[in-house]
C-alpha cells in the first residue's frame, strides 16, 4: 500500500457562462458526482416570485442537490452584491466543514466577482444628493439618469447596465457626494480568500447558443411566464422586475407593444445580455473555457484539478 492521500484543500468551483448555455444542468450533474452543494450566483433567482422567467432549478434538480440562494427573498426586499458577499462568506465555512468542495454557478457577473475578488469600498452618499437624483428620476425617467452619468463618468457609463436605474442612481450619487467619478472607486485589489477558486467557464458556438436561448424563451411562455409576469405587474416599478422577460411583457400588458413583439424582444434582449456576459468574463484570465456540450471532458478536467489541490 502507498502512503495515505493528502486531504483536499477547500475549493470553490466557479462555473460562469452566458444565459442559456446550460449551467444549471451541468452544475447539478457535477455536484451529484462530487456530492457537494451548489450556491446560486444568479441574482434574479434570489426572488421567490420569479421562478419561470429566471429559469430557476426545477423541483427534480433541487431534490437531487442542495442549493443555496434560490428563492430566499421577495421582490420587495433589498439585496445587493455586498450583502451576497457577506452571506456567502458566512456560509462557506459551514459547507466546507461538511465537504471540501462547493460549486457556485450563475450569470450575475458582479455577484460572482464579489465572491472571487471582493467588493470595492464605496463611500456613503449625502442624503440630500440621493433626494436630488431621486427627483431627477421621477421627472426625467431613466433617460435623464443616463444623460447625467454620461457627462460625469463616461467610463462607467460605457459598461453599466443602462436599463438598471438603481445602478445609475448609485453612480451619480457617489460621484456628486465625493467629487470623484464612481469608476475611480472600482479599482480595489483582489482580496485574498482562505479557499481555492477553480473557474471553468461554459460556452457554445454562437448560433447554437442563440438557438437554445430562443427555445428556452418559448418554453418559458408555454410554462406560464405570462401569468407569472401578470401576477407581478403591481411591482413593475421595482428594480427586481426591471429585467429581461418581465420588462417586455409589462410593455405588452400596458398596450405599448403586441404579444408577438414582446416575445421577440425577450429573445433579442436575452441574446444581447449573453453577449454582454461573455464580454465581461473574457477579461478574466483565470477562467478556463470549455464547450458546454463536452461534459465528460469538463468533468475530467475539474476532477484532475481537484486532485492537484490536495495538500
Amino acid at each position: 500500500m502507498g502512503p495515505p492521500r493528502s486531504p483536499m484543500k477547500n475549493t470553490l468551483i466557479v462555473l460562469p457562462g452566458p444565459t442559456g448555455v446550460g449551467k444549471t444542468g451541468f452544475a447539478v450533474e457535477l455536484a451529484s458526482r462530487l456530492r457537494c452543494d451548489i450556491i446560486s450566483c444568479d441574482s434574479r433567482q434570489f426572488y421567490r416570485e420569479m421562478k419561470i422567467g429566471t429559469a430557476a432549478p426545477d423541483d427534480e434538480q433541487l431534490s437531487r442537490v442542495r442549493h443555496h440562494f434560490i428563492g430566499f427573498i421577495s421582490v420587495t426586499d433589498y439585496y445587493s452584491a455586498s450583502l451576497f458577499e457577506r452571506d456567502v462568506l458566512a456560509l462557506l465555512p459551514e459547507l466546507f466543514a461538511a465537504h471540501p468542495v462547493v460549486i457556485m454557478t450563475g450569470g450575475s457577473m458582479l455577484y460572482m466577482d464579489a465572491i472571487c475578488r471582493g467588493m470595492d469600498d464605496i463611500p456613503d452618499t449625502d442624503p440630500s444628493v440621493r433626494e436630488k437624483y431621486a427627483e431627477m428620476y421621477r421627472k426625467e425617467g431613466i433617460a435623464g439618469l443616463r444623460m447625467a452619468l454620461r457627462m460625469v463618468d463616461p467610463e462607467y457609463y460605457a459598461k453599466v447596465d443602462l436599463h438598471n436605474p438603481r445602478r445609475l442612481l448609485r453612480a451619480l450619487e457617489i460621484t456628486a457626494s465625493t467629487g470623484k467619478p464612481y469608476s475611480s472607486f472600482l479599482t480595489a485589489p483582489v482580496r485574498e480568500r482562505n479557499f481555492r477558486i477553480l473557474k471553468a467557464g461554459l460556452t457554445r458556438e454562437r448560433g447554437e447558443l442563440y438557438g437554445r436561448i430562443d427555445a428556452r424563451v418559448d418554453q418559458m411562455i408555454n410554462s406560464g411566464l405570462e401569468e407569472e409576469a401578470m401576477s407581478l405587474l403591481k411591482y413593475k416599478g421595482l428594480n427586481a422586475l426591471n429585467t429581461v422577460g418581465y420588462r417586455e411583457l409589462f410593455r405588452w400588458f400596458d398596450g405599448e407593444i403586441s404579444r408577438d413583439e414582446a416575445i421577440m424582444l425577450i429573445k433579442r434582449n436575452t441574446r444581447r445580455y449573453a453577449r454582454k456576459q461573455l464580454t465581461w468574463w473574457n477579461r478574466d484570465s483565470e477562467i478556463n473555457w470549455f464547450d458546454a456540450s463536452r461534459e465528460e471532458m469538463i468533468f475530467a478536467w475539474i476532477e484532475s484539478r481537484l486532485e492537484d489541490n490536495r495538500s
